[in-house]
Parts: C-alpha cells; structure tokens; sequence
C-alpha cells in the first residue's frame, strides 16, 4: 500500500473509531441510568466521526457514502444546536 493509500484508511479507520464511540457512550450511559439515554457526547462523537467518514469518502468518491455521511452530520449538528438552544 502507498504511503497516501495508509494515510487515507488510516482516517477512515478513526473516523469509524469516533463513531463506534458514540454507541459505546450511550451503552454505559444507559447501564448506569438503568433507561434510555442519548447523553450530550453521543452527538460530540456522531458528528465527529461522521465529518470525519464524510471527508474519507470524498477522498474515496463513494457517492452512496457521501450522501449517507453529509445527511448524519447535518442532523448531529441540529440535535446540538437544540441541545444548546434550550439550556
């Protein structure tokens, strides 16, 4: 593999990483709470790693990835600025 080629899925593999996090953050956060809770980190890392996985797959030019990807981060970006609107 080329140095740029390790570069690149190095990115994607984070970017899947800080996404990965985000279900594990709810997982603990919901076990402690004993229900269903989405805590304000779960939107930290969706957006993230979802800004992060969008960038990899321009780089990849996977237009199914792209659309998937550019439409999560809009909607992580709205929940936080709900979030931040009401406190």
């Amino acid at each position: 593999m080329k140095t740029a080629e390790v570069f690149w899925v190095s990115v994607g593999l984070f970017g899947q990483f800080l996404f990965f996090m985000r279900f594990l953050i709810q997982w603990i956060v919901t076990e402690k709470n004993k229900k269903s809770t989405i805590p304000v980190a779960f939107w930290f890392f969706s957006i993230s790693g979802g800004i992060i996985l969008l960038v990899y797959s321009i780089y990849r030019k996977d237009p199914v990835f792209i659309l998937g990807q550019g439409l999560g981060v809009l909607i992580y970006s709205r929940n936080l600025y709900y979030i931040y609107k009401y406190k």
